[in-house]
């Protein structure tokens, strides 16, 4: 497995290149801006692309969408159905008060949902939805590592405070993240990567999040 990662646009978004180097499989996840430098580095990282994974639909996350899907059109979108709101209108509507050009993403053809479970290869990767930044926000898990999306950062969480974020949801969808393994390597939609266990001892967003006891 070889993850490989590109800062982009004016928010700073990681886009990310997943690989199953025993397969020669491989995704894109949150390609959000820049198209030629988010295919520049899927051809440095290698494998086909078999699919595009959005963990949330905000407009720093699906900006290169569109020019991936020129020169790949054939390549599924997925996208958890609550947040097709922000994925269509809702970029329009902040690519036009932020000022940025954006180039409209294409419809998604997959939706994920809680509890499936997606593939890249021999690659295995468990959906959480994990609402509170926005509705369909979900994370990624599964071979310790976690693609987070704008939930979880190293030293602070997503921001709550814009259209159809939510507080409490955010709060529980913490707390569930929380029970991932100490171990566990989070790659966030912005900043550098952390794990869990870092994150636990020491982000005052996840201050009294208790780990569960593990029996058995």
């Amino acid at each position: 497995m070889k993850v490989t990662s590109i800062v982009v646009g004016p928010f700073q978004e990681n886009a990310y290149h997943l690989l199953d180097e025993s397969t020669g499989d491989a995704v894109l996840i949150d390609p959000g801006d820049e198209p030629d430098q988010v295919l520049a580095m899927a051809e440095r990282g290698g494998g086909t692309l078999r699919a595009v994974w959005v963990t949330h639909g905000h407009l720093d996350h699906i900006g290169a969408i569109a020019g991936v899907r020129r020169r790949f059109p054939d390549l599924p979108i997925h996208l958890h159905p609550l947040d097709l709101p922000l994925y269509g209108p809702g970029a329009r509507a902040a690519a036009r008060m932020y000022g940025i050009p954006f180039e409209e993403a294409p419809a998604p053809d997959r939706e994920f949902a809680e509890g499936d479970r997606v593939s890249c290869g021999s690659l295995t990767f468990d959906v959480w939805h994990v609402p509170g930044h926005a509705p369909g926000h979900v994370l990624l898990h599964g071979h310790g590592i976690a693609f987070g999306g704008d939930c979880l950062f190293a030293g602070s969480i997503g921001r709550t405070d814009l259209p159809l974020s939510n507080g409490e949801d955010m709060q529980r969808s913490l707390a569930r993240i929380a029970t991932l393994p100490a171990d566990v390597l989070v790659y966030p939609g912005h900043g550098p990567s952390t794990t869990i266990g870092q994150e636990l001892g020491s982000n005052p967003f996840l201050s009294g999040l208790a780990r569960p006891i593990r029996r058995g």
